[in-house]
């Protein structure tokens, strides 16, 4: 039997998952495996590098799961610092370029795989280039920034949208004793949150010493004398800045997959099958933060961009291609992520999502503790949940608190997963001591209101 080659085009969580899933099932003698990474690393936690650049994570190989050098010894032929440039369909090759020498050349394959993950938002404003001006979505990036800061003697960060990067980031300046401002296009940051949810968010970082900006149209960059970043213009006035990061989110990286002509959704991301194959091509996958996928709750595609769908991801993607059988259904999409103390977390829809599918709807928030109420230490935390009317099926939950009440956002997310109805919710059997929970859990708190408006709104 001839050895067929898969060829994979990224070198982080989806690829190599994929790569070494499909390894473990076939041997070199079977199937030959080339990847190409542009960057200088593979295998790395993408969401830890605000808290590396705060300082919480002391390395940056500590966020590396598996070198370069550790996938090559087994087995797999990762070419890093290589950027694969062309992908021709019809021929079943890759063109890449070695970025140390220009050289180009093509590759074969018999199977495809396309981890090229996402790219951040950077809108074409005058100075977005200018040094000292950041994206963070790579180890590279992430590098890039600190090297920036060691640099640089100002202490002034700005930081371009409020959205999970965005904040993370800000509570990382905070920690370097950074004076941070915060331009948010929005009202209230995070607008992955309804923007009631998004209030809280903002009185918080108010609290910790963040400027937030609101309604603040970024214009251009500003730039000193020396060409590097001095200011960020908006419509109503200008900010200082010795460094700005941008936190407007991130796009699916699918340039290359478009050139190609693979299809593409209305967020731009790759379009496959539930074992993710790219739809209409037999023997090409795709996943990670370049693909969309379905929303459970909506029954619409959406981009998500989270490590967690990555690494899952490419575990189906690598038992499909190594001969096996794996499916992905699809999210409910649940998020967690903190603000110094403040924890945030989100799953299923928000108000303006139920609106946009047509769904008619009611809305509960309570207000409790992550444990009981005379438990030393307790803290407050919001839960606001969302029902279908008449059906009372779970819609949505977002939950704004101190410690405890991010993860608490699982039960619901398993509960979006599984279709239940917020009555059906309250008999959960969930665990109970004065130090985790008070008697009746927050989630059971919210869903019990729910069920009251659900029968109130007939």
């Amino acid at each position: 039997m001839a050895t067929e080659r898969l060829v994979v085009i990224g070198g982080d969580a989806a690829g190599m998952s994929a790569a070494s899933q499909a390894r473990r099932l076939k041997g070199p003698d079977e199937l030959e495996i080339v990847a190409f990474e542009r960057g200088h690393f593979s295998s790395y936690s993408a969401c830890g590098i605000p808290y590396w650049v705060g300082g919480d994570v002391p390395e940056r190989d500590d966020l590396i799961a598996r070198t370069p050098a550790e996938h090559r010894e087994r087995g797999i032929g990762l070419r890093t610092r290589t950027e694969a440039t062309e992908i021709d369909v019809a021929g079943q090759r890759v063109r890449s370029r070695d970025l140390e020498s220009g050289t180009d050349a093509w590759t074969g394959f018999d199977k495809l795989v396309i981890a090229t993950g996402a790219r951040p938002v950077r809108p074409a404003l005058p100075g977005m280039d200018a040094p000292g001006v950041h994206g963070v979505q790579t180890l590279d990036d992430g590098q890039e920034l600190l090297d920036t800061l060691a640099r640089t003697s100002g202490r002034r960060a700005v930081i371009v949208g409020a959205g999970y990067i965005g904040v993370e980031m800000a509570e990382a300046f905070i920690k370097r004793g950074y004076e941070v401002t915060v331009l948010n296009r929005g009202e209230q940051p995070m607008a992955t949150l309804d923007p009631d949810m998004g209030r809280l968010v903002h009185r918080a970082m108010d609290d910790m010493g963040i400027t937030t900006v609101r309604g603040a149209a970024v214009t251009k960059i500003l730039t000193g004398g020396d060409g590097r970043v001095s200011a960020v213009a908006t419509e109503s006035g200008s900010y200082p800045a010795d460094v700005v990061v941008l936190g407007i989110g991130v796009e699916p990286e699918t340039t290359l997959a478009g050139a190609a002509g693979l299809p593409l959704g209305v967020h731009g991301g790759l379009l496959t099958d539930l074992a993710m194959r790219v739809r209409g091509h037999g023997n090409i996958w795709a996943g990670g933060d370049c693909v969309e996928v379905l929303d459970l709750v909506s029954g619409r595609e959406r981009h998500i961009a989270l490590g967690t769908h990555a690494n899952k991801h490419g575990q189906i993607i690598g038992s499909n291609v190594g001969g096996g059988y794996a499916t992905f259904p699809g999210v409910v999409g649940t998020a967690v992520s903190k603000v110094c103390d403040l924890e945030i977390a989100r799953t299923g829809l928000r108000e303006k999502d139920a609106r946009a599918v047509g769904l008619q709807y009611v809305t509960t928030t309570i207000e409790s503790t992550n444990s009981a109420g005379y438990y030393p230490g307790a803290t407050m935390m919001t839960v606001k949940m969302l029902a279908e009317r008449r059906s009372g099926r779970l819609l949505g939950v977002q939950i704004v608190g101190g410690e405890g009440a991010a993860k608490r956002v699982d039960i619901a997310a398993v509960a979006l997963t599984a279709g239940m109805t917020v009555e059906q919710m309250t008999a959960l059997d969930l665990g109970y001591a004065p130090p985790f929970s008070p008697v009746w859990d927050p989630i059971l708190v919210a869903a019990r209101k729910a069920v009251t408006a659900v029968r109130g709104a007939g």
